[in-house]
């Protein structure tokens, strides 16, 4: 093999490979179908340690493949000290995987990422999660055809099956499902006519919107329950007070109060839904550094919320009412009222998921709704030996 062709993996430094990474999966993946570029401002909010609250306790690694002078691929490695103190194991995460169709270079990252974790004391290698499960979580296996979606990766057909030559074995697969919003949707949800929120068995029970002029304490609210409800669910890590004060900075210009649903027993938190417009709505057809009337385009479409779907990106229920009947049907209520609320807003459809495809409670209560999910995403593991320093 000439010198040129050889493939080298660089760990990124400075502003100019930065800006590589950031922009590399779609100079790859330009013109495969399904594919859509996220705008590099959203990327940069993800991967940049000025940026992204994760950084204020854990750190990464970014990695370039290159071969004769050109970026053929990328991948991240992340110790998260929060992620290690919940699992009680010491994983670190990969992520950020984006390459050519080419087992070589595939591997030499994952090879890369491995390295660099079991040198700093990580026996595990989870992934891809960039930078956590709380950002973007598992690698498409179906559904690269579909509609993208906000904070959901994509990833073209041929990464899946380079997995297991690289070492990596499947842990738990990620479904998403979508529901046509309408009549039939809410109608099929099934919620019993007899349950109403403020009467009878749920006379306890009021539900409310999300108050914008409170969003940071209303952020607050929406954490500790989620912490609280998926505090045993795998793959699932507490959001911090930094993640959860970046996000709610990230999504304010899209949010409205019909986006939240809280619902409350005798005043006191115990449920709730959030869900948030997809911007590759307004942004699909402007590419990911989009031109001075691009980001006009944008910036009226944002005014116009000119969104046609939407995704729920938290849903969960007190630990209080775990085991109970009342526990039981509120997933149903929250997502029943999300879609009422609904009716004011220009959504079409909406996605709900990620959800594990071992949580038959909650599958059962969505598929009355979507009977199958359209996207499916898989994390895998990789234990991390002597070989791979």
């Amino acid at each position: 093999m000439n010198e040129a062709d050889q493939l080298v993996i660089i760990p990124v430094s400075g502003f100019r490979q930065m800006t590589t990474f950031i922009q590399l999966p779609r100079l790859l993946y330009a013109g495969l179908p399904g594919y859509v570029a996220p705008l590099d401002m959203v990327q940069r909010d993800l991967l940049l340690p000025t940026r992204n609250p994760f950084f204020r306790r854990g750190q990464a690694q970014y990695f370039l493949a290159m071969r004769n002078g050109q970026a053929v691929g990328r991948i991240s490695a992340q110790i998260d000290p929060v992620a290690i103190a919940h699992i009680g194991e010491k994983v670190g995460f990969f992520g950020a995987l984006d390459a050519v169709d080419d087992l070589n270079v595939v591997s030499a990252l994952i090879d890369a990422a491995a390295m660099w974790l079991r040198e700093r004391g990580m026996k595990v290698m989870r992934g891809p999660q960039t930078p956590n499960s709380n950002g973007e979580f598992g690698m498409m296996i179906e559904g690269q055809h579909e509609l993208p979606m906000v904070a959901m990766p994509w990833h073209p057909h041929w990464l899946p099956g380079m997995m297991a030559a690289c070492g990596m074995v499947g842990q738990e697969d990620l479904l998403a499902y979508r529901i046509f919003t309408g009549p039939d949707a809410e109608e099929a949800h099934l919620v019993p006519s007899s349950l109403r929120m403020g009467e009878g068995r749920l006379g306890s029970i009021t539900t409310r919107g999300l108050d914008m002029s409170r969003l940071h304490e209303e952020g607050e609210t929406l954490r500790q329950l989620y912490n609280d409800a998926w505090r045993n669910n795998w793959g699932s890590l507490p959001l911090t007070r930094d993640e959860m004060n970046g996000m709610i900075s990230e999504l304010r210009p899209l949010l409205r109060p019909e986006h939240y649903v809280l619902i409350e027993q005798d005043s006191q938190p115990v449920a709730f839904a959030l869900v948030v417009p997809n911007v590759y709505d307004i942004s699909a057809d402007l590419g990911g550094a989009p031109s001075p009337m691009g980001w006009l385009k944008l910036g009226k479409r944002l005014l116009r919320h000119e969104f046609h779907s939407a995704r729920v990106i938290l849903l969960g229920v007190s630990s209080r009412l775990e085991g109970t009947a009342l526990g039981a049907i509120m997933p149903a209520l929250a997502i029943s009222e999300l879609m009422k609320r609904g009716r004011s807003l220009p959504y079409r459809t909406v996605e709900l998921g990620w959800v594990l495809e071992s949580n038959l409670p909650i599958r059962r209560l969505i598929e009355r709704i979507a009977p199958q999910p359209y996207k499916r995403y898989r994390v895998y593991d990789r234990a991390l030996t002597d070989d791979d320093l």
